[in-house]
């Protein structure tokens, strides 16, 4: 397949082995050049997210969206825009590269959902073959950095915006809340930019922006997991070669792993069952396998020294306990 996919992929097709009739065949159709018309799905999955973040980002600033939806949107438009920005700018970043490297794939689909942050996060589907770990490598490397950027951008400027108030009700409520722990970067940055992540007074509260910039850390940690199709598996394939699959096999145990040390040392209960989720995950992932390159040539030094860079900066978006649900005094 290899010796005959550059021919057909210069002739303007995507070609794929499969078999029919207990016979190999090769399908071959016309490759994608971009969006042709408007993107309805796109779009509209699009206005969707916006419109959840919208409403969980009201509750972060304790307004109400149902019974003050103007207040809610005039408030909540800053928490709402930074998490778009972030979790859009990493899907760009891929969505570009594939483009360069003209590799068929989907524009962004944002997946709106009503959690902590109004959004189960982007993606992009890659309908094309990767030519060779060149492309892979940069397709895979191009979403944790550009995320990066914008998460580094979104976290200044939250730092820079004032502390929201706690109203008395919701300082008075008996319910538990959840505290959200820094990882070493966003330390780093408040420590650069002079500003506090967090504050004593109970009436005080770090403004949400801040959060969307947590939100993007967290996701940029994941993502870099070295398993299965994540980011990180597609930098170590590229960076490896099919060895990828022996790094792969390892991810799981070290989730699990931490798992138990925080159970038995910690007595960390949220994070627990947060590592024991993604370590299942990644039982998952390892045994789909990355994906693979039509060639497999290995890539340059100047790719695999930005390859163990982009590791050392997700290594800065970790915490070990990423969240506790901390109950009410």
């Amino acid at each position: 397949m290899r010796n005959v996919w550059g021919a057909f992929h210069e002739a303007g097709y995507d070609a794929e082995l499969t078999t029919s009739a207990g016979r190999y065949v090769i399908v071959a159709e016309p490759s994608s050049h971009g969006p042709e018309g408007i993107p309805w799905k796109n779009v509209l999955l699009f206005l969707a997210t916006v419109v959840s973040t919208l409403y969980v980002g009201a509750r972060w600033f304790y307004v109400d969206p149902v019974a003050n939806p103007v207040e809610a949107v005039l408030t909540a438009w800053p928490f709402s825009a930074a998490i778009l920005f972030v979790l859009g700018t990493h899907e760009l970043g891929h969505y570009l590269m594939s483009r360069y490297h003209d590799v068929d794939a989907s524009l962004p689909y944002f997946l709106p959902f009503p959690t902590l942050i109004g959004t189960m996060g982007a993606v992009i589907r890659m309908r094309g073959r990767i030519p060779n770990r060149k492309a892979l490598f940069d397709i895979g490397v191009a979403g944790p950095l550009a995320g990066l950027v914008a998460t580094t951008v979104v976290t200044v400027v939250g730092l820079h915006l004032d502390p929201i108030t706690v109203p008395q009700w919701a300082a008075d409520s008996s319910g538990g809340y959840i505290r959200f722990n820094d990882p070493l970067l966003l330390g780093i940055l408040g420590e650069l930019t002079g500003q506090p992540t967090s504050y004593e007074d109970p009436r005080l509260a770090a403004n949400p922006v801040i959060f969307g910039g947590w939100v993007g850390m967290f996701v940029t940690f994941l993502n870099l997991l070295p398993v299965g199709q994540f980011d990180g598996g597609h930098i170590v394939r590229a960076m490896v070669g099919p060895r990828q699959e022996s790094v792969a096999a390892a991810v799981p145990a070290a989730l699990f792993g931490l798992a138990g040390y925080l159970y038995f040392v910690h007595e960390s209960t949220n994070a627990v069952v947060l590592w024991v989720v993604w370590g299942v995950i990644g039982l998952a992932l390892a045994y789909a396998g990355p994906a693979a390159p039509i060639r497999d040539e290995p890539i340059d030094r100047g790719r695999a020294a930005l390859g163990v860079l982009t590791f050392a900066l997700g290594v800065l978006c970790f915490t070990p306990v990423p969240f506790e649900i901390v109950a009410a005094p």
